[in-house]
């Protein structure tokens, strides 16, 4: 019996990555640089930090929609990875100004006076001229490619071992992550942290090298690649989430205990999941920050992973399509709602403005989703498709008398 090719047994990532493609497509035929400008570049640059942020939605729902590990510090990977491809963009960009602002002195300047110079152009914001320690390989981008997936990759190993071999599960796992995503956020906050404290790292739309190509050029090029990154990620989570291992971490998800007894490597089988999460989510950072031009400490707040988890909720968690569809809804809602062009909506006696009531909505809608719509919006899909819980009219689900019965069941 030959068995079915990947994509032909899970015919969902077929759809869903046609639907990027040509989301793509159309929006790169719209933009001013390759199309007819109906997309200003604004807005191709809101959509393309969409992209990545459900990429990250994406590898949240890895971790907690299949392992049930509710982490509250992903945004913290995703930030880190900001934060390596951000030295490299400042670096080179300040190199070159301070190159060309001294060209022209009588003796040219040697490699340590330029290194120097550029040291203290972008250190001097907070009182220092010295090159920290931490910005020793930013002078090259292969070196900061790598290092946006191995940091927050040994983060989340070294995190994550602590973590799991100590069998912290559940609420205190999640106050655990939390924890480390503010402690991260308190450290980067200071001005000897090396990256520059609550400035943060800015500038970073401007890409070295490319001074000719203008910014709507460049928000098409990062459309294509935070596209590119979704669809291989998207693609790389199914695949892992589809065999035997997929059958694993959601028994994990269920019942630990059970799948430890049955002789499965629990922790290493969250382990990996955890760390692989934790790179696709600063790859997602790394293309983000540069779209967004500024990246500072405040981008380690825990409401962001929050947020995240709230996304992966009201689309739809353990269904990766379902994260994707949460983040591009709940993200492009957000920025209409909190830019101001969301009417405002006249009660008697009070008018509500957007701007301010924005995130009670989206707390309302988390609480909502979860009493009345555990599926989220994915769920919708299921009913369209005529997917119905089982109907088992109160026998016994489970292998001990009495385990799950129908209401149970369909809850």
């Amino acid at each position: 019996m030959t068995r079915k090719p990947f994509l032909l047994q899970n015919p969902s990532v077929l759809v869903v990555l046609g639907l990027l493609a040509a989301f793509t497509l159309a929006v790169t035929l719209l933009s001013q640089a390759y199309g007819t400008g109906l997309i200003p570049t604004s807005t191709v640059k809101i959509l393309g930090k969409t992209l990545c942020l459900a990429l990250a939605a994406v590898a949240m729902d890895l971790v907690w929609g299949y392992v049930g590990i509710l982490s509250l510090g992903q945004m913290a990977f995703f930030a880190l990875g900001g934060y390596m491809i951000g030295q490299w963009l400042m670096y080179a960009r300040t190199e070159t100004i301070v190159a060309a602002s001294l060209a022209n002195n009588p003796i040219p300047p040697t490699p340590l006076e330029l290194q120097q110079a550029v040291a203290n152009q972008i250190f001097g914001v907070v009182g220092s001229a010295d090159l920290p320690l931490v910005w020793g390989l930013a002078h090259s981008l292969t070196a900061q490619l790598i290092l946006v997936v191995a940091v927050p990759g040994l983060l989340a190993l070294l995190f994550g071992w602590l973590a799991f071999r100590s069998r912290v599960n559940g609420v205190y796992l999640s106050i655990l992550t939390q924890a480390m995503t503010l402690a991260l956020a308190l450290w980067l906050f200071q001005n000897d942290s090396g990256f520059r404290g609550n400035n943060g790292l800015s500038g970073l739309q401007n890409i070295p090298g490319l001074d000719a190509v203008g910014q709507a050029t460049l928000s098409v090029w990062f459309l294509w690649a935070s596209a590119a990154a979704l669809g291989l990620g998207y693609l790389l989570a199914a695949w892992l989430v589809s065999g035997k291992f997929g059958s694993v971490i959601r028994a994990i998800r269920d019942d630990e205990t059970r799948v430890r007894f049955l002789g499965y490597p629990v922790e290493g089988f969250k382990l990996v999941v955890f760390v692989l999460a934790a790179m696709i989510t600063a790859i997602a950072g790394a293309l983000y920050y540069p779209q967004a031009g500024i990246i500072n400490p405040a981008e380690l707040a825990p409401i962001a992973s929050i947020y995240l988890a709230v996304w992966v909720a009201i689309g739809g968690r353990g269904r990766l399509y379902g994260a994707v569809i949460g983040a591009v809804v709940v993200s492009l809602l957000s920025s209409w709602f909190t830019g101001g062009r969301a009417p405002d909506l006249a009660l008697p006696g009070y008018v509500v403005k957007w701007v301010d009531w924005w995130q009670v909505a989206l707390g309302l809608s988390f609480v909502l989703v979860t009493l009345f719509a555990p599926k989220g919006i994915s769920g919708l899909f299921d009913w369209l498709a005529g997917i119905l819980p089982p109907r088992r009219h109160g026998r016994d689900l489970g292998p001990d008398l009495g385990a799950l019965q129908e209401q149970e069941a369909k809850a």
